[in-house]
């Protein structure tokens, strides 16, 4: 059991009397616990990591390079181990656990290693002045469950390169690959202090690091709600904010874009990692004309989504993380039937006899009204709304209170491009473009604040100062 938390280089018992349960939301069985930690368990890690900050600011970066290398190394000579644990507290089939939750942050430590090691932190002339960048000194880190591994290297990986120390709350939902990470650090041999992970409640410890006076910026990752609370409590010590919240990303298909390629794509970015990703594109933007056979082939794209064991070998959608977020979705499916969106597949009820599942599910006939499109579900659901024309998709596209993401599918490249540039979002696929780990990530609007990954992401833990020559 990891009924401990991290604190100044050494695992250490929490001053919380209680524990959480970690659930496999596949079996419903606790598989282990974590402590409830405290609001003086954040007390003793930002302690620790303030009085780390001095010597690792001060660190080469070269050396900073070195330690997380090491960490690198620790991921890679450990990728079944962590795709395994993810696969048990998170739930996702184990082969999209090994390739996307374990690679895609292996991908993004070893960009922002190669952004480290050819950055200049000399700094630049402008005029009579040099522009420096330093450390914005101790991050707090606030992580998800959704991307247990990811979201703390794209939060941890830069911070660190950047000379700043870290405090990390991981969610207490699927804490394991969070415990692994910490051991791998341990294990690079950084400095005492330098990280830190105490785990917990949201309300607890998450709320006590983001209005912590001794921590300098607070990254968060999560619902819109709580990250409007992660600001409201860092602007009492007008601490720096990184928000990547929630998003209700459109997927625009245009008349003579390759159709039953488009949706087959759009139903798999819709329902990957059972549709619990905040850039999944679960609003699909049909012509009128062909909107019915938009339709029936989103029911055959979606019927092969096989729901499962996340280690059979023909499970493509697992669990849904937890008996709360299994009821949330089920909640949203009963109010878009409700509100008079017609079910093409899917529902609230599967076969399976246990576990926190969902079928695949694809609504017709939504309007750009409906709760069904206009609120972030997380789960494996798809609405399919119809457009007369481009300004009017265009329009239904930006008709929402977030901006993560959207995809754009035309025949006609340049065309795509061009509409992409009119939809409000920080991030746009094109024809099915490809995630790019070294590229910025974050959203307009209600979707956040900043960047992470890539150069952008690193540049996010510095701040600027100007010496006047």
């Amino acid at each position: 059991m990891r009924d401990v938390i991290y604190v100044g280089g050494v695992w250490a018992d929490s001053s919380a009397p209680e524990t959480i349960d970690v659930i496999n939301p596949a079996t419903e069985e606790i598989i282990d616990r974590v402590p409830a930690g405290t609001a003086a368990d954040v007390d003793r890690a930002v302690a620790e990591a303030r009085r780390a900050l001095p010597g690792w600011e001060a660190t080469p970066p070269a050396e900073r390079a070195a330690h997380l290398r090491a960490i690198l190394d620790g991921l890679r000579a450990r990728q079944e181990h962590l795709a395994t644990l993810i696969a048990t507290d998170l739930g996702a089939p184990y082969q999209i656990a090994l390739k996307v939750h374990v690679g895609t942050p292996i991908a993004v430590l070893t960009g922002i290693l190669d952004i480290l090691e050819a950055y200049d932190f000399a700094g630049r002339r402008c005029g009579n002045s040099l522009i420096v960048r330093d450390p914005v000194g101790v991050v707090g880190a606030i992580t998800p469950w959704n991307y247990p591994l990811h979201q703390v290297v794209a939060k941890v990986a830069p911070a660190l390169a950047a000379g700043c120390t870290v405090v990390l709350k991981p969610s207490e939902v699927a804490p394991l690959a969070a415990y692994a990470l910490a051991d791998i650090i341990d294990e690079a041999g950084l400095p005492p202090g330098v990280f830190n992970l105490v785990s917990g409640p949201g309300p607890v410890v998450g709320e006590a690091i983001a209005a912590h006076e001794g921590v300098d910026m607070v990254s968060f990752t999560g619902s819109t709600r709580a990250g409007k609370r992660v600001a409201a409590l860092a602007a009492g010590s007008v601490k720096r904010v990184a928000l990547e919240l929630g998003g209700k990303s459109p997927n625009l298909i245009l008349p003579g874009a390759d159709l039953p390629t488009a949706v087959k794509v759009g139903v798999a970015k819709a329902y990957i990692n059972s549709g619990q990703t905040c850039n999944a594109l679960t609003r699909m933007l049909v012509h009128r004309s062909v909107e019915e056979e938009a339709v029936e082939l989103a029911v055959k794209a979606a019927e092969r989504h096989t729901p499962g064991d996340p280690f059979a070998e023909d499970s493509r959608l697992g669990p849904l993380a937890s008996r709360a977020q299994l009821d949330r979705v089920r909640g949203y499916v009963e109010t878009g039937l409700a509100e008079g969106a017609r079910l093409a597949t899917g529902g609230t009820e599967t076969t399976l006899n246990r576990g926190y599942y969902v079928p695949p599910t694809v609504f017709a006939d939504v309007t750009p009204s409906m709760t069904v499109a206009r609120e972030e579900i997380f789960g494996p659901v798809l609405s399919i709304l119809a457009y007369e024309s481009e300004a009017e998709a265009v329009e239904i596209a930006n008709d929402t209170p977030y901006g993560l993401a959207a995809g754009v599918w035309s025949a006609d490249q340049e065309h795509a491009v061009a509409v992409g540039r009119r939809l409000k979002a920080g991030q746009v696929e094109i024809n099915g473009g490809r995630f790019n780990p070294i590229a910025p990530f974050g959203g307009f609007k209600q979707s956040g604040i900043g960047r992470e990954l890539g150069l952008h992401g690193l540049e996010e833990f510095l701040e600027l100062k100007s010496l006047q020559l």
